[in-house]
């Protein structure tokens, strides 16, 4: 076959414009299509292959196969050659398809007098939508031209795929953004919510991917590109980046600068593409080659290139982050990722929020329990699928979300929310009693806070006070550092709005996956076990000092409690405890009113402090076990890693006997002792910790009510002689034994 024309590409792309403007059906469409590309092409066939689930291909039209096989004949994703172009996200080109590895004979085709495939994906910014196919029967290669026309033609056929150009009867050619999805990821806060999609960041929409005239459409590409350079190179420019800022906009510059990215979308745009079609095509092509790459700083520069594709097609449409679009009256927040400074923007008003990336510990999850809205995390693909608007139900006890659900779904999803409703009014009556065992062992149920949105929940919840109050997001949600000043006002109306109720603020917890945004990062294989919270406040005293003297003058002689976190060792108490004490005889000698008592206590999150020697249990003035970390030190297993974080259970018997262990070590110096993390708000959990001994329990306020109407039905005393015996014995985990008991108890 000659070369292709420039002229040539564009008259393929116009008559596939023509075509799609046509009236008819999906399918009729799709047949027209397949005819005019294989005429354009000089094939005897081309097909055109669309996803009907995550899995599957289908064949959807043809030209030259059986009319027969159409609809008939479908694919596993990595199956035969059409599968490994959709697996792949890259063309395979033969001469000799039945010689392929992985080649899979289909005889319902009658494509068995083909020799030559040509098969390139059909996809979107990282949304696979089917394969487009040409064959033929001589046995030849087919060149570059041919397959970059067939890309170009794959672009716009993904194009007006998004559009809902195809639909028609069937899975593969239902109407995108119009059926029920169900997305499974994994929790990042509980709670269930149902609302209407809000987009943290709006899709861009090309609705032009044809252009008719490609010296103006090249203007229009190359003057957006300069607008771009010039706002990435003004971004850089400014004083208060940091190091890692600085990093990001380096990456934007050498896409938004690089001559082989314009370059390719010129010969795109010369080719019959739009400018916006151009720039996702490009977006779309080098996503694929990234996800293939093994270096994993390699495939993060995918965040940077959809960044940048994002900035330049924003340019290029008009479409800003601001549509113009009504936040809905109970809004679902949907985003790739996002900060706890723009979450905090969003404030109350979110009834929930589902991130496709994310992690249980980022600051955007920390930001999410402390405003009590569920959130999900790792709902892959959920920002390709989603619009504005779109009815949306968040399960954030299960990690699961329903988009666009069906009605029966919908209605067991809204008896689970009623359920719920009504358990919490039953647990409201409980909200002025003690939570008092039949035995007459009273635990003191408190609540964790890090915002003073979280205070109000004091009295609704029916928690005694704050165990763990973290400071750290004061200064996450800060571009710099807070000033002591500040930081006491803040300190000053938590205390406040407490109203004489203790409160327990934690000094600051950064590093592993928490960094300050204007904090030099340290570069480190496992942040978890590296150099955060203490650590970095004794290597860095400056911020641990000025942190004290805010703690200090905000109490203004009221009860203080501090509690350091991350304590590894006695001695990292004694210095962190020298340096409050330090600074509260210098607070006392400038005149200035001291707390009326002070409580220092330490967190203990690593199995080393559980053996540190008595000195550290005599001088401490309290312990609180950080749950969370303590847990994932003893198993050895990462709590942001979702194939290790719910392997081991909580109620393992290796677990219990450490925290037996604790509960024992304390008593014995008359140490208060108290569990903060999430298995202290698990009913079934949190009764095993108070039957170990463990008298004071922190939790989200929403679990205040379940665990005090479990504790206020058991008999702790029983619970622990039967504790005492699954101990003593082999069992590797106490769950069953202690539910059978639980359902004699009536439980």
């Amino acid at each position: 076959m000659p070369e292709r024309s420039e002229s040539e590409s564009r008259k393929l792309l116009r008559s596939l414009r023509d075509t799609l403007a046509e009236g008819g059906k999906g399918q009729d469409r799709l047949d027209r299509i397949t005819r005019i590309i294989a005429r354009s092409i000089g094939t005897e066939v081309c097909s055109i292959y669309l996803f009907r689930d995550a899995e599957t291909l289908e064949l959807c039209a043809t030209e030259g196969l059986k009319r027969a096989a159409v609809h008939q004949t479908r694919m596993k994703l990595g199956e035969g050659l059409v599968g490994r172009v959709a697996r792949t996200a890259t063309p395979v080109n033969t001469g000799n398809a039945p010689a392929e590895k992985g080649f899979r004979f289909m005889p319902e085709t009658g494509e068995e007098i083909y020799s030559s495939f040509l098969g390139v994906p059909i996809q979107r910014v990282g949304e696979r939508l089917g394969v487009l196919v040409v064959q033929s029967r001589q046995s030849r290669q087919f060149s570059d031209d041919e397959v970059y026309a067939l890309e170009v033609v794959a672009m716009v056929l993904a194009e007006m795929t998004e559009l809902g150009a195809f639909t028609g009867e069937g899975e593969a050619m239902a109407a995108k953004h119009k059926q029920p999805v169900m997305f499974r990821g994994a929790t990042g806060q509980e709670g269930a919510a149902e609302g209407r999609v809000w987009l943290h960041e709006a899709r861009v929409v090309v609705t032009n991917p044809v252009a008719d005239d490609p010296v103006a459409e090249t203007e229009r590409l190359r003057a957006a590109v300069g607008q771009l350079r010039v706002s990435v190179d003004d971004l850089l420019s400014a004083e208060s980046l940091d190091k890692d800022q600085k990093a990001v906009l380096e990456a934007y510059r050498m896409f938004a600068h690089s001559r082989g990215w314009l370059r390719r979308m010129e010969e795109d745009v010369a080719n019959g593409l739009s400018a916006e079609a151009a720039v996702e095509k490009e977006q779309s092509a080098t996503r694929a080659r990234l996800e293939q790459v093994p270096d994993a700083y390699l495939r993060e520069r995918l965040h940077d290139l959809d960044d940048i594709s994002n900035r330049l097609l924003r340019i290029l449409t008009g479409q800003g982050r601001e549509t113009g679009a009504a936040m809905p009256d109970n809004p679902v927040l949907v985003a790739r990722n996002i900060g706890p400074g723009e979450l905090l923007e969003y404030g109350r008003k979110l009834r929930g929020v589902v991130l496709q990336e994310g992690s249980v510990g980022s600051h955007a999850a920390v930001v999410a329990r402390a405003l009590a809205i569920p959130l999900v995390i790792h709902a892959e693909r959920i920002v390709t699928e989603a619009l504005n608007g779109d009815h949306i139900m968040v399960d954030g006890d299960q990690g699961i979300v329903h988009l666009r659900p069906e009605e029966t779904v919908a209605r067991a999803f809204r008896d689970k929310i009623a359920m719920q409703a009504a358990a919490q009014n039953r647990y409201a009556s409980l909200r002025d009693l003690p939570a008092q065992s039949k035995c007459g062992t009273v635990t003191a149920l408190h609540m964790n806070a890090g915002l003073m949105a979280d205070l109000p929940s004091l009295e609704g919840s029916g928690a005694e006070g704050v165990g763990l109050f973290r400071t750290e997001l004061q200064f996450l949600v800060r571009s710099q550092m807070p000033k002591r000043s500040e930081l006491a006002a803040i300190y000053a109306r938590v205390l406040d709005a407490a109203r004489g109720r203790r409160v327990a603020f934690r000094t600051l917890d950064i590093g592993s996956d928490k960094v300050l945004p204007y904090m030099k990062p340290q570069d480190e294989p496992n942040p978890a076990m590296g150099w955060r919270a203490i650590r970095v406040g004794l290597d860095k005293p400056g911020v641990l000092r000025m942190q004290c003297q805010a703690l200090i003058r905000a109490a203004n002689g009221r009860r203080l409690t501090v509690m350091f976190p991350f304590i590894a060792q006695m001695d990292e108490f004694t210095a962190a405890r020298a340096h409050f004490d330090r600074e509260l005889a210098r607070e006392a000698a400038l005149g200035h009113t001291v707390p009326e008592s002070v409580e220092v206590g330490a967190m203990l999150e690593t199995p080393s402090l559980a053996f540190a020697p008595d000195a550290f249990f005599d001088q401490v003035d309290f312990v609180s076990i950080g749950g969370n970390d303590l847990k994932q030190f003893f198993f050895a297993a990462d709590r942001e890693n979702e194939l290790v974080r719910r392997r081991y259970d909580t109620l393992d018997t290796g677990f219990l006997r450490l925290i037996d262990h604790i509960a024992r070590r304390c008593a014995a110096t008359g140490t208060p002792l108290s569990f903060c993390g999430e298995d202290a708000g698990r009913p079934i959990e949190a009764v095993v910790l108070a039957a170990l001994g463990l008298r004071m329990l922190s939790m989200r306020p929403a679990s205040v009510g379940p665990v005090k109407a479990l504790l206020r039905q058991i008999d702790l005393t029983a619970l622990r002689a039967l504790l005492d015996d699954v101990l003593a014995g082999s069992a590797q985990t106490a769950r069953p034994a202690v539910m059978d008991w639980l359902a004699g108890q009536g439980g």
